[in-house]
């Protein structure tokens, strides 16, 4: 299955701009004020927009100590798997390995069935890193895994976790315009989201022409139809949706108010042939931290216990 109808959230108690990620991260933007207290506004909201529509949603409030500016985006360290398995990631940033949370997995078990945590953690030791859902994009029916290499998905890392779950692995290359370079996009989920009957990629922000075809062929060979983003609607974040679904099987493409509004109405109608479109006010959020509404969904796949 493609969709799920639960995610995990974590409610931020310290959201900031975080420095540590910045070097590498260039969608983020210091902001002034209480960026806190605006960030929880617009994770409250958005978190009661998806349980409108019977999404189930799972929120655990992060906590003061250890500080974790990034907690809010849980998709990068935890996935949970269908077979019962859940995995750990390594982190790029020192401070973000801080919210690998044993308990969030202990809330987790009160309600679905875990067989067994797999985790790659101790890469970091080695400086490689592979920033879960962030930097892996699932086609979860055609075992299929994109994977754009940067500092946050190191390509061995990558290739031996496809080749443990049954992945075939599609690497390639993204780049995004950051000031007057070229630089490597830092997450393959800010270019691209695979959804049960489509895709919606940037093929512009993947320079190398045969790797560009590649991907596309592969895209096209899975059966799904290419939504094609700009550039520029990239870096307003319509790269950064995930589809889910409802307890009645209703299926959302889920994404910012800032996405949604870079959408031509060709493309907007285009999605609209395969699911409903849920979009909230995340600018806050996706200034300071450089993520938007995909980064803060952790899908949970888990066999449930009832």
């Amino acid at each position: 299955m493609q969709t799920t109808d639960t995610v995990l959230m974590i409610e931020p108690v310290a959201f900031g701009f975080n420095t540590q990620t910045a070097v590498n991260n260039y969608f983020q933007k210091r902001q002034t004020g209480d960026v806190q207290k605006k960030a929880l506004a617009e994770f409250r909201a958005f978190v009661e927009k998806l349980r409108s529509k019977g999404i189930e949603v799972i929120v655990i409030k992060d906590t003061q100590d250890p500080e974790t500016p990034d907690s809010i985006f849980p998709n990068n360290w935890v996935s949970f798997h269908h077979d019962g398995t859940v995995v750990l990631y390594p982190m790029f940033a020192e401070n973000r390995r801080l919210e690998r949370r044993l308990d969030i997995i202990d809330k987790i078990k009160e309600q679905f069935e875990v067989s067994r945590v797999v985790d790659y953690s101790s890469a970091e030791k080695d400086n490689k890193y592979l920033e879960g859902t962030g930097s892996m994009i699932f086609d979860h029916e055609n075992k299929i895994a994109y994977g754009s290499v940067s500092l946050r998905l190191d390509e061995g890392l990558f290739r031996k976790f496809c080749s443990e779950f049954g992945f075939q692995p599609v690497v390639f290359h993204s780049y995004q315009n950051a000031g007057n370079e070229r630089l490597p996009i830092y997450h393959t989920n800010v270019m691209m989201s695979v959804a049960e009957h489509f895709v919606v990629i940037c093929l512009n922000c993947i320079d190398d022409e045969a790797e560009r075809q590649k991907v596309a062929d592969t895209i096209k060979k899975s059966g799904k139809e290419l939504l094609e983003i700009s550039e520029e609607q990239m870096q307003h974040f319509a790269g950064n949706m995930l589809e889910v679904q409802n307890r009645s099987g209703e299926k959302f493409l889920v994404m910012s108010q800032r996405a949604y509004q870079s959408l031509n109405q060709n493309q907007i109608s285009a999605i609209k042939n395969y699911c409903q479109i849920v979009y909230s006010d995340l600018e806050t959020i996706e200034t300071n931290g450089g993520g938007s509404a995909r980064c803060m969904l952790a899908e949970v796949f888990l066999p449930k216990k009832w």
